[in-house]
């Protein structure tokens, strides 16, 4: 380890780094043949909507998506399928090229056929919820887009169907996806799905025993209106078609270009709106539309700008001269910036970006063949957030310094306060916002975990559930992600503190509100909170002191206290200060002969295979490299039973995070490079199914982190460079840390040969490993 000071030498003659647009551009995804299946599709999106485009069978094709679209049951319904037909067709067995440009973030589909060429331009405005299709050919072609959509008629779900809703494998009587209103409005194609008065909110409600407090209760589902129109320029009506696309019948609504010519282009915009009427929401509509028609190029200048400055504040480019493709790490690297694309596309969205698929779910059958659904399905749910897996999608946004991202998550949890605080205050008369793992984006657990085949005398506001009971501890990392963005980019956290005060004070008041049920003392003989019965993730149930629970409740409470002077009164810190000093101490166990961080002081049974004692190594960062107690926390991740036991790569396994914060280079490189290198599929981000769904972002977020930790940590105001980086990887990468500082350096044959950082002041604290 050596003081930065001492590469003022061989900085000055390092060569400038090569230009960061060239280094993206190879990370750009380009084809030479038609796909078989949307599996096949490539991602496309911005603001908060997501495209899957591909080609098949000489027509370009595209589902769309948008955060927010939940209906009655809590499935994230798509928004339909365009279907784009050529005539005479460049599409139809000649050349082909499409390709992913990630500094436009656009697809171009390119086609040829004899002496004709057309080019299909794809685009999502950033700033305005609206798709453009942009057709030019060298020969004058007719154009015909179709409206596709499964949800012509109403459809009854059974079985394991089921999993895309909030009801899971628990429906009370039959569930349906209700059709949407679909027709010819304005030459165009309207299409729209409201909400019925009756909703999954209202059958949570009710189940866990809240119908007193309905009224006061947050409902995201209730007077949910969502869809949109397509229009095209010289393009009208031409009646309606039907067929079936993999296993779903579908019905398509047509329109087609007047006249054959070289040019033609195309709108979808969408809207969303809580509102008891369709003709207000109709005319909100109208009003998007007419904003995408009037200055298009204009909107694609923003749109571009926009994406600019997204891939000029952070990236990560692994072994950059060498042959595309060429090694598993160099993979690793130009996936890890097309994870970053996909996430970018729902920047904007009132909605967090859900870790089973995001944006760009496609057929399930194409994921499992005995899954014969619609593309509505997704497992694990539409509207169930669960925040073991949401974290790892959120985690990597703040070294990419992408705190305009963190945003629709922290709001989530904004807009759940009061309903977390009600489940408080009605089952337990006590104040503190109680949010459980598995979350409606209404604030209630999700049903079928909170099980119906319950004792009438179990605790009302207790899920009866094996894998989730006591598990209140997740939400404290968003606590933690929201203080962070004061620390890394200054931002002000004041909107933020209520919500983490009354997390705090759940913990405080119900554990000591549990002890006063057992017996006369609400603390133990040291003056400390009893968390009893807790959970050490969903693995140790029944903890006594979870050291999960503990590492949190202490690190939350430590960042509040550093906030600078302005946060928080007086009366304030001392409360914070109060409570930090009746958090307990962590427990140790010996393995094999070593010392190592115990999951908790005792525990009841296994019900999973997380690793939660080495949660204080991450995400909590009490251990890590150059903190006290390192060779305690790497015991731990090398000789514990169960750690080593549930060692993977796979889905949300964090193995190679815990690696990279220990310092183990060869076991983080190695488990972060199988993260992230090609997933298999055509498009090599879409990972998964592992444990939840395809394309699986808590997969490709944890890998991100990984990737992150292995080139750059901090402690305090310390910056530590290349902590677990090998030494035959070269990159190139630009980083964000805390007190509003950047790094940016080249590495070559294990040297920095460039390192600048902003600003300057802030290169006395760097250390490179």
């Amino acid at each position: 380890m050596f003081w930065l000071g001492l590469l003022a030498i061989f900085t000055a003659k390092a060569q400038k780094p090569a230009t960061q647009s060239a280094e993206l551009a190879a990370c750009n995804i380009t084809w030479t043949s038609q796909s078989k299946n949307a599996g096949e599709s490539m991602p496309c999106g911005g603001g908060d909507i997501g495209l899957n485009v591909w080609a098949e069978n000489g027509d370009v094709l595209f589902y769309i998506a948008r955060s927010g679209t939940f209906d009655e049951n809590n499935s994230l319904l798509k928004l339909g399928r365009v279907r784009l037909h050529l005539t005479p067709n460049p599409f139809d067995q000649g050349s082909f090229i499409q390709e992913l440009a990630l500094q436009t973030s656009d697809v171009t589909l390119t086609g040829k056929v004899g002496q004709t060429t057309a080019r299909v331009h794809v685009w999502v405005e950033v700033h305005r919820p609206v798709v453009h299709v942009e057709i030019s050919s060298n020969a004058r072609l007719s154009a015909e887009a179709s409206y596709e959509s499964w949800r012509f008629a109403d459809r009854t779900l059974k079985g394991k169907e089921n999993n895309q809703n909030s009801y899971k494998w628990a429906p009370q009587g039959v569930v349906r996806t209700r059709h949407d209103s679909i027709g010819v409005r304005k030459q165009g194609i309207e299409f729209f799905h409201q909400n019925r008065a009756q909703t999954v909110f209202d059958v949570a409600m009710q189940q866990q025993g809240l119908a007193g407090v309905k009224d006061q209760l947050y409902n995201p589902l209730h007077q949910l209106v969502f869809g949109g129109a397509m229009q095209g320029s010289n393009m009208r009506p031409a009646g309606t078609t039907a067929g079936q696309y993999l296993n779903t019948p579908y019905h398509g609504w047509k329109l087609r270009s007047q006249a054959p010519a070289r040019t033609h282009s195309l709108v979808v915009a969408l809207h969303t709106a809580t509102t008891p009427t369709v003709p207000q929401w109709q005319q909100e509509l109208g009003q998007t539309l007419a904003a995408a028609r009037q200055n298009p190029k204009a909107a694609r200048q923003r749109t571009l700008a926009w994406w600019r400055d997204y891939w000029q504040r952070s990236f990560i480019y692994i072994q950059p001269d060498r042959a595309l493709g060429s090694t598993p790490e160099w993979q690793a690297g130009r996936n890890y910036q097309l994870m970053r694309y996909m996430l970018g596309c729902n920047a904007f969205g009132q909605w967090p970006t859900k870790f089973n698929g995001g944006l760009f779910t496609y057929d399930p059958v194409l994921t499992d063949s005995t899954l014969k659904f619609t593309p509505d399905f997704r497992n694990w749910g539409g509207g169930t957030h669960t925040a073991q897996n949401q974290r790892l999608v959120y985690w990597p946004m703040l070294k990419n310094g992408d705190f305009d991202l963190l945003k629709p998550q922290f709001d989530f949890y904004l807009r759940l306060l009061k309903n977390a605080e009600l489940r408080s205050q009605t089952y337990w008369q006590h104040p503190g916002a109680c949010f459980t793992e598995q979350l409606e984006n209404f604030g209630l657990p999700n049903p079928a975990e909170y099980n119906w085949k319950r004792p009438a005398s179990f605790d009302k506001g207790l899920e009866y559930n094996a894998w989730l009971e006591y598990e209140w501890d997740t939400v404290l990392e968003f606590c933690l992600m929201m203080l962070e963005t004061e620390r890394y980019a200054g931002q002000d956290v004041a909107a933020y503190l209520p919500f983490i005060e009354s997390c705090l004070t759940f913990f405080d008041e119900h554990y000591q509100y549990l002890a006063r049920q057992r017996g006369a003392k609400a603390l133990d003989g040291a003056g400390h909170l009893v968390l009893y019965p807790g959970s050490g993730a969903e693995t140790y149930k029944m903890t006594y002191n979870s050291t999960a629970t503990i590492t949190g409740l202490r690190t939350v409470l430590a960042r509040l206290l550093a906030l600078p002077p302005p946060y928080g009164t007086t009366a304030q810190r001392q409360q914070w200060t109060a409570i930090l000093g009746r958090i307990p101490a962590i427990s140790f166990r010996e393995s094999q002969g070593r010392p190592t961080i115990a999951p908790a002081k005792s525990w009841e049974r296994l019900n999973n295979t997380e690793s939660p004692q080495l949660y204080p190594v991450f995400p909590w960062g009490v251990y890590g490299v150059g903190k006290a107690g390192l060779d305690t926390a790497r015991n731990t991740y090398l000789y514990d039973a169960d750690v080593q036991k549930f060692r993977s790569h796979v889905g949300w396994k964090q193995h190679n995070i815990f690696a990279a914060r220990l310092g183990l280079t060869a076991e983080a490189a190695e488990l972060t490079v199988k993260k992230l290198q090609d997933s298999g599929r055509r498009f090599p981000a879409f990972w998964g199914p592992g444990y939840d769904w395809a394309p699986d972002h808590n997969w490709g977020g944890s890998g991100m982190i990984g990737l992150q930790e292995m080139l750059l940590q901090t402690d305090g105001r310390k910056i530590i460079l290349l902590p677990a980086w090998p030494r035959n990887w070269d990159v190139h990468f630009k980083l964000h840390a805390p007190y509003q500082t950047t790094v940016e350096a080249v590495v070559k044959d294990g040297k920095i040969q460039e390192l600048k950082v902003w600003p300057e002041s802030r290169r006395a604290d760097v250390v490179v490993m």
